[in-house]
């Protein structure tokens, strides 16, 4: 290889996680930012501590359940024990947290933290969606704190979240974080709620959440009529997600999610179709301390992101 294409010594060769890289830059970099925004934006809605810097992002949403305050690393981890230092001073001992990271990381055991698996990153492109959920499901935004305190609800028992229970409303999403950027849907079937979802819009794409159908009503379409239900890909822009947000195991994605499904996957959305993106994202959980050392949690499929303005 030629010296000649060689930059001088001194030069920054940009890897794309530094913090005045644009957002619209690379996919990975779009989800790191909408997966980031929404943990600090849950939290911050409900008057909880958060925080976010160049080096990782998260929010304190509860104090229980392993994957309720996640914690988005915004660059490879290089220190990890400098970086979880960090993250210990938002998150007492026995508070749970969960981290997840874009890029491998090094062995976090030693740091107290378990890994849970490799999900990997889903999206869909704008594209367009059925015009009308099917007949006997109706699909109602929510406006109020009686809705939230309802959704709330069947998100704790179809994803399921057993930590969370006894469940006191508004101990996951708070009122306030109803607004234009943040909605949330719950699709009602026989007059009775269904499956929930919600909706977060930051660095040009859509990060969908929070997807989960109640056992009894898998199969009727309930969930796919809640996904749908989110902004329009054709009119906000592109869809991702992690499981963690978003829905099986870590053959699905990250954190964030578009499963309508339970753990196992089995109630999973077929209808809307999303596609692999070529990486993989490792997630560790650290269990709260002063608690018992519960199971290791299963994450959803893939967090969903909906990329806008592609």
């Amino acid at each position: 290889m030629s010296a000649s294409i060689l930059p001088p010594r001194d030069e920054h060769l940009t890897t794309g996680w530094e913090p005045d890289v644009a957002a619209e830059d690379t996919l990975v970099r779009q989800a790191v930012l909408v997966h980031a925004s929404w943990s600090t934006t849950v939290a911050a809605a409900a008057g909880r501590p958060w925080r976010t810097g160049p080096r990782w992002a998260g929010g304190r949403i509860g104090d229980r359940g392993a994957l309720t305050n996640p914690v988005v690393l915004m660059q490879p981890l290089t220190e990890p024990g400098e970086v979880l230092a960090e993250v210990d001073d938002l998150f007492p001992p026995h508070v749970p947290f969960a981290l997840i990271s874009a890029w491998p990381t090094p062995d976090l055991r030693p740091h107290g933290l378990g890994l849970v698996g490799h999900p990997p990153l889903m999206a869909r492109l704008p594209a367009p969606g059925p015009d009308v959920p099917r007949p006997g499901i109706d699909v109602r935004e929510v406006r109020d704190a009686d809705g939230l305190a309802v959704a709330e609800r069947v998100l704790v028992e179809g994803f399921p979240m057993p930590g969370l229970d006894p469940l006191t409303p508004g101990d996951l999403l708070d009122p306030s974080l109803l607004r234009p950027d943040t909605r949330v849907w719950v699709a009602w079937s026989g007059g009775e709620p269904a499956a929930v979802a919600a909706a977060h819009q930051h660095a040009g794409v859509t990060l969908v959440e929070y997807v989960a159908t109640l056992p009894a009503a898998r199969g009727r379409g309930a969930g796919a009529a809640v996904t749908w239900a989110r902004p329009s890909p054709t009119r906000s822009g592109p869809r991702c997600s992690w499981p963690a947000t978003t829905a099986g195991r870590s053959t699905s994605g990250w954190g964030t999610s578009r499963w309508s499904g339970g753990p196992s996957g089995s109630g999973r959305n077929r209808t809307v179709k999303w596609r692999d993106q070529p990486t993989r994202s490792p997630v560790w959980v650290r269990a709260g301390r002063s608690a018992s050392s519960p199971a290791a949690p299963r994450i959803p499929p893939a967090a969903e992101i909906i990329m806008t303005g592609v």
